[in-house]
């Protein structure tokens, strides 16, 4: 049968968990590494070791700022670029609506151009007819 466990932990049993994992990792065969990140720095909080560590802490804040600004630009450029992108296909749709009308537009001209030429050939031949009937009737009488 699997052994039993405790479903709620009092704090007195968290606690002293915490404390006895640290003090095992803690032991004299640790490195100063881990006492560094266990322990936090040790040693003079003044000093040339201080003054190093500030001069660090400088630059990357200054690179952190500088990144924020990059990131800045870059949102706001890629938001530059759906509206650009947006704006194109807009122009696309236009462009085709456009080519469309004018194709439209186009048959409807030549239509017209056609009609014209049909009315005047239409009264031309009327014209060329009323003109010969004119010749043979006088030529008649």
């Amino acid at each position: 049968m699997p052994p039993k466990f405790k479903r709620h932990l009092n704090d007195d049993d968290v606690t002293g968990s915490v404390k006895s994992e640290r003090r095992n990792l803690l032991e004299d065969d640790s490195d100063e590494e881990e006492d560094f990140f266990l322990r936090g720095p040790s040693g003079p909080r003044f000093g040339p070791r201080n003054d190093k560590i500030k001069h660090v802490q400088n630059q990357v804040d200054e690179v952190i700022d500088v990144m924020q600004e990059n990131i800045t630009k870059v949102i706001e450029r890629g938001e530059r670029l759906d509206e650009l992108q947006d704006k194109s296909e807009s122009l696309s749709d236009n462009a085709t609506a456009f080519s469309n009308r004018s194709k439209q537009l186009r048959r409807q001209m030549w239509w017209r151009g056609c009609q014209i030429k049909a009315v005047m050939a239409l009264a031309a031949g009327i014209l060329l007819l009323v003109i010969i009937i004119l010749i043979v009737m006088k030529y008649r009488t």
